[in-house]
């Protein structure tokens, strides 16, 4: 199952397509450019399932998502952002004197809501039964 995930926010949103085992594609875009961006990246990806994190804006993106042909399903963002910061820093080891800093304390130097995104993505691959049988906040 190949799944796009969206981080979404105010000014921005994060976009990650993920495949099990895989991230196909991240990026972080303008808020603006969300549904267009979307709509390019399922038909690229040929994705299956369209998942949205449950915070900021959740709810105008699924209004926004809701005419695209797939499942659209909300996935909770609880804990993700510090989890992603973790993960932006295994992919981009710090240098210098900033590997130095306890990892609390260290900050990306760019926005990371496409990290975010693959963690909503994986959440939503290890949990896809549970969100199939409940509805996980499905509109179609």
């Amino acid at each position: 199952m190949t799944v796009l995930a969206v981080d979404p926010g105010r000014e921005k949103c994060g976009l990650a397509v993920v495949a099990p085992g895989r991230v196909l594609h991240r990026e972080v875009l303008p808020r603006s450019q969300l549904a267009g961006r979307v709509a390019e990246l399922v038909g690229r990806f040929a994705v299956e399932v369209v998942v949205v994190g449950d915070a900021t804006g959740s709810q105008q993106v699924l209004r926004e998502l809701s005419g695209l042909g797939r499942p659209v399903r909300l996935v909770p963002e609880t804990g993700t952002t510090l989890q992603a910061r973790r993960r932006y820093f295994q992919d981009n080891p710090p240098r210098g004197l900033a590997r130095l800093l306890p990892e609390g304390l260290r900050v990306p130097p760019g926005p990371y809501d496409d990290y975010v995104a693959v963690l909503l993505a994986e959440r939503f691959l290890a949990e896809a039964p549970r969100f199939d049988r409940n509805g996980g906040g499905s509109i179609e």
